[in-house]
């Protein structure tokens, strides 16, 4: 980029941030970064500046450069949760595409800062994630790159399958069973203890057998394998520990895609209305702005859904309906600080619960399709319908909810693990290969339970052989 466009891209700059600090948004400090495709390919690819080296990510990045070759996809940049917040903008980028990609990006930081999903995030995470590349090239050299590569490919396979509500591992069980404790004494009121003192204390009474390991279902797999996996060495505990810390970082923007995308896309709108843009700027945004906030025939735009939905709900606080104002109480003239709530405290799953309504799904013209033989037909036009199955494919990031049952199955140390079914098949390749990878981290026969047409499964892998049988 010429000196004089940089310094024009320092003029805009500022004047964007003061327009979006004028409207409310609040962000940390901003670094912008222009860098050539390779290496915005690269960050996107690696998901972060700096992060340990996988084939998978090799593999992701290929697919996203020859997409970008052909001209058939462009990243614009990428932006990163930290404090202060960094900006990757691609070289080559027009000064109204950089315009639009500013304004879009402070949206960005804003929601990071503020949305509660992201408020126990490492905002020094990639710092953090350098620190975890080089210690996982300390143990390629130590181990030997091929081991920590085939250990790395087994702890990816379960990577989804964490608990973000989980911030320190609870360590204290010894054992895999240990004696069940004895229940504290009942008290029905504050000075029972004054009228039992003259009575002789009963021995507390003891559950016989052993206990539930673990005691209630356990969600966090990763967790789950890293603190109790019998076989597991130092060096593949601290890999696991590093890989669960940066899946938790991870975890809010797969929670809150639509409304991070449809809180930017707002925005940007907004702020570049207030801009004193050329004809030709005005043109080429108008080009470039439908094409990021377009619906999509085959599935749905986060972008676009994200957005209709916010913008329903400022014209709906805005001008209440008189049913409304009687049932809820809506005064009026609300939609702005309406929006700035939703944005510190929802989810998408509670975001398309709570304000996705029959009027913006006809308008969206949103219907449930499948494939019946060679053709694909509508099957459902249900408002209510389509909303749960949005609900349902954002809960728990959309990834199948396994949990851990039990850690010493048939009490010899064996993994049993349960899907909890809500309607939803696994795939059946996925469930045959992801098991071996498993049984790798935990080193004794794995069980999963599932449903597959409508009635129970157990499918299992002892290190030689795969096997299923309904229950």
């Amino acid at each position: 980029m010429k000196l004089d466009d940089i310094k024009k891209l320092e003029y805009a700059i500022a004047e964007i941030t003061e327009v979006a600090t004028g409207f409310g948004l609040d962000f940390y400090p901003m670094r912008y970064e222009i860098c050539p495709a390779e290496i915005i390919y690269t960050f996107g690819a690696y998901g972060m500046p700096t992060r340990f080296s996988h084939w998978s990510f090799g593999k992701t990045f290929h697919k996203m450069k020859m997409q970008y070759d052909f001209g058939l996809s462009k990243i614009y940049e990428l932006v990163i949760n930290s404090d202060p917040c960094y900006a990757f903008l691609l070289d080559g980028n027009s000064l109204i595409q950089n315009k639009l990609i500013v304004a879009h990006v402070l949206a960005h930081c804003d929601f990071f800062k503020n949305n509660v999903r992201f408020s126990k995030t490492n905002r020094n995470m990639v710092e953090s994630m350098s620190a975890t590349a080089e210690r996982i090239r300390q143990y390629e050299i130590e181990y030997g790159n091929e081991e920590v590569e085939k250990f790395i490919d087994a702890v990816l396979a379960i990577q989804e399958h964490v608990d973000p509500l989980i911030t320190k591992p609870v360590r204290g069980m010894s054992g895999l069973r240990t004696e069940a404790a004895a229940p504290p004494t009942e008290r029905t009121f504050g000075y029972e203890d004054l009228w039992d003192l003259d009575e002789k204390p009963k021995p507390p009474e003891r559950k016989e057998g052993p206990a539930k390991f673990p005691p209630r279902p356990e969600k966090d797999l990763m967790l789950f394998i890293e603190e109790y996996a019998p076989y597991l060495k130092d060096w593949q505990r601290d890999i696991m520990t590093m890989l669960r810390d940066e899946m938790l970082y991870f975890w809010p923007q797969m929670e809150t895609k639509i409304m991070n995308e449809g809180w930017a896309s707002y925005w940007h709108q907004r702020i570049l209305r207030e801009l004193d843009l050329t004809e030709d700027e005005t043109i080429e945004y108008a080009k470039l702005n439908s094409s990021v906030v377009v619906p999509s025939r085959h599935s749905l735009n986060p972008y676009y859904l994200g957005l209709k939905i916010f913008e329903d709900i400022e014209k709906r606080w805005d001008h209440p309906s008189k049913e409304d104002r009687e049932r809820f109480g809506y005064k009026g003239g609300e939609g702005r600080q309406k929006i700035f709530e939703v944005r510190e405290f929802d989810s998408d799953s509670s975001f398309i619960r709570n304000y996705m309504t029959k009027q913006l799904v006809d308008e969206l013209d949103l219907y449930v399709f499948e494939k019946k033989g060679p053709e694909w037909k509508i099957t459902d036009k249900s408002w209510e319908n389509i909303r749960d199955q949005l609900i349902f494919a954002r809960v728990n990031g959309g990834f199948p909810y396994i949990v851990v049952e039990d850690g010493d199955y048939e009490r010899s140390g064996e993994l049993y693990l349960r899907h909890m079914f809500e309607g939803t098949e696994l795939d059946l390749k996925y469930v045959e290969r992801t098991i071996p990878y498993i049984h790798r981290l935990w080193g004794k026969p794995v069980y999963l339970e599932s449903v597959i047409e409508g009635k129970p499964v157990l499918f299992s892998y002892d290190g030689r052989k795969h096997n299923r049988k309904f229950l």
